[in-house]
């Protein structure tokens, strides 16, 4: 372990821009102090523009999409497909919380755990077994009290004004 810091519980929710860029930007802070960092994305499949950056960092933040990618929650057989994705992320991250990361975040899995994905208790878990020294950071909309009681640390993204809105498409670089 870099330093003896007691590892926090860090969550960013909100319906605003920014949560995984947060999450990220950490990511990258920590790296720079030489630790070792860990993100497993629920629900993201594809390859966006932080794996670019992980794979050309060569050493330190390692980036795992478990997910299928957004899908249509109105398609049972989606959601079932996505549910099985998401039980082997909520097992992958049990497993790698003892492998010596500095940093597992968990990116998306609030958006998880909304959508039924991922249960309550399943988290609440994740959160209460850390080890002592991992930090820990949820990242996803709609953070339930439990998780925020859980936290050391919760940011709120609030949106104000979004392109989407004026009809924008997502923008290559800023939301992937």
């Amino acid at each position: 372990m870099v330093g003896k810091e007691r590892g926090l519980v860090i969550v960013f929710t909100g319906n605003g821009k920014g949560k995984t860029t947060a999450a990220l930007g950490l990511a990258l802070r920590a790296w720079g102090h030489e630790m070792k960092v860990l993100v497993l994305q629920f629900i993201k499949g594809q390859i966006c523009g932080e794996h670019l950056a992980a794979e050309k960092l060569n050493r330190g933040i390692e980036i795992r999409p478990l997910g299928l990618g957004f899908i249509n929650f109105n398609d049972p057989a989606a959601v079932n497909k996505q549910k099985e994705k998401a039980k082997e992320a909520i097992k992958q991250a049990m497993q790698t919380m003892a492998e010596g990361f500095h940093i597992l975040i968990l990116d998306e899995i609030l958006y998880a755990l909304k959508y039924g994905l991922v249960e309550l208790d399943q988290v609440v878990n994740l959160i209460k077994n850390k080890p002592e020294e991992l930090h820990l950071v949820l990242t996803g909309r709609d953070a339930p009290s439990e998780i925020i009681a859980l936290a050391d640390l919760v940011t709120e993204m609030k949106e104000i004004k979004h392109p989407y809105k004026e009809n924008i498409p997502a923008q290559k670089g800023i939301e992937y």
